[in-house]
């Protein structure tokens, strides 16, 4: 063998190792105190939900990505490996309110077993973190054999993989489930819980049910639109990306970041952009890859550091003089003045885009897929400013104007207005 190939066989052989070498994860309790370790060092978590763009995770001082499921696990985990993050994998149980039926123990253990070859696929990654066992499976549900069942998948877990904790994430926190986990899944190492307005009293809950373990706020964001106020035709009202930046930062410098001895970190929602009730109500990124308000704000938290050009901050935006709270309606065809202001920190120009929307009625819970509403064309001028007119549809019903300020630096401002159009 010629000594260069031997060399270069060898260099292969030490990377592809490096690559499949899991790093040693562990819960550790001293005086009273929670960590984790990774690789033997305190790793606190600066987390992102849905890793659409890892690399400005990392760039904003982010070091986590959280999954739902192992689909697409290949990618996530090698783009983390790339920029240095890790992933709280997750692992997709089903859910009694889709049909699963945990009375069924040939169910069960067929779920058992999927959910096996999945950890034996992943856990050697050097990106895992620890496992996220389902995901609001207490959501809807009556049954409380879910509970059993995610002992047995916590259990299987430990047996098989003896590097990394062991998770199941709840949707809010409350005292029964809290007594369920306690009592039937002692192979839990980590309570994660997603929240959304309730994230500044999370460690007063944490500590008034009774959990005494570590814990992970594994999705927290804007104020939900189950959470929000409600027009009288049943739209919730969205919070602008200027009144979320303000929430986001607030709840958190309130609350986890200030839990010393219990919170392991969170993962903020949503890193990439969805529809849920709307297009911009979840994402803090645009359909285009724009970052918000809120990104400014993860990047001060995660690094103490503002970004060097700031996002647009949007102070109010009105329709026909009324603000999304106002219970705006309209008559059919006629014509209404809109009206946005915008001011850029840096002073940078901004152009505005307006789009207007049907009020969505694909509407799901727990973070199901939804399909977005197709635009309605025509009704606002081409090329509209900060001030425009909109033409309300000649279609009574339930609609929303949205409005988009760019500061051609890739950040963007948001809002939307919901408003109903009455009959002629």
């Amino acid at each position: 063998m010629k000594p260069y190939l031997a060399v270069s066989l060898l260099a292969l052989a030490t990377t592809t190792y490096a690559q499949t070498s899991p790093v040693k994860v562990e819960v550790k309790q001293t005086a009273g105190r929670y960590q984790l370790l990774r690789g033997g060092k305190p790793y606190f978590i600066n987390g992102a939900g849905g890793g659409q763009f890892p690399e400005r995770i990392k760039a904003c001082g982010g070091n986590s990505i959280r999954t739902w499921g192992t689909g697409g696990a290949d990618k996530v985990l090698a783009e983390a490996n790339k920029n240095g993050l890790t992933v709280m994998l997750g692992l997709d149980v089903a859910r009694e309110r889709h049909g699963f039926d945990y009375n069924n123990p040939q169910a069960v253990a067929e779920q058992l077993q999927k959910l096996r070859a999945e950890v034996l696929k992943y856990k050697d990654n050097p990106a895992v973190l620890f496992w996220g066992i389902g995901n609001e499976l207490n959501l809807e549900y009556t049954n409380p054999k879910v509970w059993d069942a995610v002992q047995q998948i916590a259990q299987m877990i430990h047996e098989v993989d003896p590097n990394h904790p062991t998770s199941t994430v709840l949707a809010g926190l409350n005292q029964k489930e809290v007594d369920y986990i306690k009592a039937k899944c002692p192979a839990v190492d980590i309570l994660s819980i997603n929240t959304y307005a309730g994230l500044a009293s999370i460690p007063q809950q944490v500590r008034t049910t009774g959990w005494t373990g570590p814990y992970v706020v594994a999705e927290w964001g804007p104020t939900g639109h189950w959470e929000s106020p409600v027009t009288p035709w049943k739209a919730s009202v969205e919070e602008t990306s200027s009144q979320k930046a303000a929430v986001y930062q607030s709840r958190y410098e309130a609350s986890v970041a200030k839990d010393k001895t219990q919170c392991f970190g969170t993962y903020v929602f949503l890193w990439g952009q969805k529809q849920e009730r709307t297009p911009t109500w979840y994402g803090i990124f645009t359909e285009d890859g724009k970052e918000s308000e809120v990104v400014d704000v993860m990047q001060y938290l995660w690094s103490g550091k503002w970004p060097q050009n700031r996002a647009p901050h949007l102070t109010s935006f009105k329709l026909n003089g009324k603000q999304a709270t106002d219970n705006v309606y309209l008559q059919a065809g006629q014509s209404y003045p809109a009206v946005v202001a915008v001011a850029d920190p840096d002073k940078d120009a901004l152009t505005y885009r307006y789009e207007l929307l049907p009020e969505s009625t694909d509407l799901k819970s727990g973070g199901d897929r939804e399909s977005r509403p197709v635009a309605i064309p025509g009704l606002i001028p081409a090329g509209a400013s900060a001030q425009t007119t909109l033409k309300a549809p000649t279609k009574e019903g339930a609609y929303r104007l949205f409005v988009y300020a760019y500061d051609g630096k890739d950040n963007v401002a948001t809002a939307n207005i919901p408003f109903y159009v009455k009959g002629k």
